[in-house]
């Protein structure tokens, strides 16, 4: 299947409605058309993705679970408002769109759109597989993303092209350009291209920190289990850390040290040995422990268990 369709074929609200489901899944769907008609629905999809712009009707969207179990579509949408603003809803990542902003969403998870008649967009519809294969956090948490500056920028320039130029490329080269925009769209959603949201970032940080001070003894413990624990991706939590000065490993390394204090001077850890210690804190290497437990003490282990048994 590669197939199109261009401005001008869609003529009533009805034909919108009916050809929107049809791109976008089933669900509850009103169309305000508007005098005179003016709404527009373009497209351009080969079997694994799909690029539409769609505008000038207020419309209300609404896809749930009924509508998800009756007719699963295995798709996500990046949407890009060009115009105007909607109000897009689909769990904690709600909220208002426009121009400048990028908000990925699922659509085999209850979503709902509403927006007027100056509302513009183009929504690249691309496989759920290849998200889930690329990247498991951004399935768990499908991004917004900032598209006025940097990497998101670039992935409105591309969208933009493709949509511009989609009745030139043949089906290969048209899954081609997707492949490389969906590579870009979740490089970014890492976290690679720019630093972290900075109404996150103290959240997130937070949330960082706590997982690896209950998690700290874990001998395996490293920044992409504490991703993995957490939804986000590694390369997100390095570039929150950054900000905050820190890395993982020194987080990792200070909770443990904290840790390992307390337990060598602690009366009920006195029968365990240096050794003992250090590994049930998380250190495989007691050499290795003594060095950094002095360098962040100033004493050595066995001196400060020694100071503890003296008082």
């Amino acid at each position: 299947m590669y197939d199109g369709n261009e401005t001008g074929s869609i003529g009533t609200g009805s034909q919108y409605r009916d050809a929107f489901l049809e791109l976008h899944g089933s669900g509850r769907m009103t169309v305000d058309e508007g005098t005179p008609w003016a709404g527009r629905l373009d497209w351009q999809r080969s079997s694994r993705y799909g690029i539409a712009l769609c505008g000038g009707v207020r419309e209300e969207f609404t896809r749930g679970r009924r509508d998800i179990r009756s007719a699963p579509r295995g798709t996500f949408e990046m949407l890009m408002p060009i115009a105007g603003a909607a109000r897009v809803e689909q769990g904690p990542a709600s909220g208002e769109i426009g121009p400048g902003s990028l908000a990925l969403c699922e659509i085999d998870r209850p979503v709902g759109l509403a927006h007027g008649l100056d509302f513009t967009s183009i929504a690249v519809i691309v496989p759920a597989e290849e998200i889930e294969r690329r990247s498991p956090a951004a399935v768990r948490r499908p991004p917004a993303l900032d598209g006025l500056s940097g990497v998101g920028r670039l992935i409105r320039q591309m969208i933009t092209t493709l949509h511009q130029e989609r009745r030139q490329l043949a089906e290969a080269s048209f899954d081609f350009a997707a492949d490389q925009l969906l590579d870009l769209v979740l490089f970014a959603a890492d976290g690679a291209g720019d630093a972290a949201p900075l109404d996150q970032r103290a959240r997130v940080e937070a949330e960082i920190r706590l997982y690896i001070r209950r998690h700290a003894a874990e001998p395996d413990l490293n920044i992409v289990v504490v991703a993995r624990a957490l939804g986000w991706s590694a390369r997100y939590l390095q570039d929150v850390l950054n900000a905050a000065g820190t890395t993982a490993r020194d987080l990792i390394r200070s909770e443990r040290l904290l840790l390992a204090r307390s337990r060598l001077t602690s009366a009920g850890w006195a029968e365990c040995s240096i050794a003992q210690v250090a590994h049930s804190c998380g250190f495989t290497s007691q050499a290795s422990f003594a060095t950094v437990y002095r360098r962040e003490f100033g004493r050595s282990p066995r001196e400060a268990r020694r100071s503890a048994a003296q008082t």
